[in-house]
């Protein structure tokens, strides 16, 4: 289980990035990330066929997609791992893949194994090293991993004993090393029971306030909508819709439950926002909370039975399936909401 401590991670040591926070770092008035029109072919296979998005400082920033969206081959080009065939693009203020901006990026992949005859504390110093913090720091920067993690007790143990939940804490304590400016998950609760989902929620709001950029590709679109303030969804290699979750949330409607009219129901609706009819409910979407009196009352003045009012607001997950053109909220090769706490 994991043990979150906001004091730990807000906490301000001397490593070599402490002190460039987000938005009072270097470049802050920039985007975190910003891309435009990026390109991937692999031979004839068109990975990415225009990729367009802005990712401002200091938010967490859902990427959403099917698979076979070009997600994977986005994370690896803002990473620098593998060149666009066209377009451009920016992470930290610097052009993709320039190695000073990828030391101030934390990354956490899907799919990742340590080696197995490493400890857990060994691991983390590694990862040290690799990312040339001073050895002065290395105490305090395991020590704090491992205790956010909730594996201070397990310190000293082989990874080979670990579970596949202790694994992927242990990969999210080495991203959050030497505090980035920029932190890139790919499917970080993946492996995680509820308890262990809710603590990472956690610590990505600690990130957050702290400042930190927090790119999150998950395809769990309930665990999005509940930590991520916009959210980018892309389809066959295009940003088909960003939005902010404010907003999204913000958008209300109401079902009505009515007999007695048909489709002379659904007429009436469609006068006061988007309407369908299912079965007996009428679901209007965009209607001002104001306006539901008058509605109901023009229902029954044209003769229907009004027997519920039921206050709605659209999901993620019915934002996504609709931008995706799929029907029903449920079709092959897409996400689904997953089963987050």
């Amino acid at each position: 289980m994991l043990r979150y401590r906001p004091p730990a991670l807000a906490a301000t040591g001397s490593s070599q990035k402490a002190g460039v926070l987000g938005v009072s770092g270097p470049g802050a008035g920039e985007p975190a990330i910003e891309t435009n029109e990026l390109r991937k072919e692999f031979g004839r296979n068109v990975a990415l066929a225009g990729l367009t998005m802005t990712v401002p400082r200091g938010e967490v920033f859902g990427f959403l997609g099917p698979n076979g969206a070009g997600k994977t081959t986005a994370v690896k080009l803002l990473l620098g791992l593998t060149q666009p065939s066209a377009g451009h693009g920016h992470v930290l203020g610097a052009p993709l893949g320039e190695v000073a901006a990828r030391r101030r990026v934390g990354y956490l992949p899907e799919l990742f194994r340590y080696q197995s005859w490493m400890t857990a504390r060994e691991i983390l110093a590694l990862h040290c090293e690799l990312a040339r913090l001073p050895r002065s720091d290395w105490a305090r920067e395991i020590a704090e991993a491992l205790a956010v993690m909730g594996l201070t007790d397990r310190a000293d143990g082989r990874t080979e004993t670990f579970s596949k939940g202790m694994q992927q804490r242990l990969g999210l304590g080495v991203a959050l090393l030497g505090r980035p400016e920029l932190v890139i998950l790919d499917e970080p609760t993946s492996a995680l029971d509820p308890v262990g989902r809710q603590d990472v929620r956690r610590i990505i709001g600690a990130l957050r306030d702290r400042g930190t950029t927090v790119f999150l590709n998950s395809h769990l679109l309930t665990e999005v909508e509940r930590v991520c303030d916009r959210v980018a969804i892309v389809d066959r290699g295009r940003v088909v819709a960003q939005l902010r979750m404010a907003e999204l949330l913000a958008e209300r409607g109401v079902s009505v439950r009515v007999t007695g009219l048909g489709a002379a129901g659904l007429e009436v609706a469609l006068r006061h926002g988007q309407a369908r009819l299912d079965g007996e409910w009428l679901v209007v979407d965009g209607i001002d909370d104001a306006a539901v009196p008058a509605l109901v009352r023009e229902l029954v003045g044209r003769g229907g039975a009004v027997h519920a009012v039921v206050p709605t607001r659209q999901t993620l997950e019915e934002r996504f399936m609709a931008l995706l053109g799929v029907e029903g909220g449920a079709g092959a090769g897409t996400p689904g909401s997953g089963e987050g706490p």
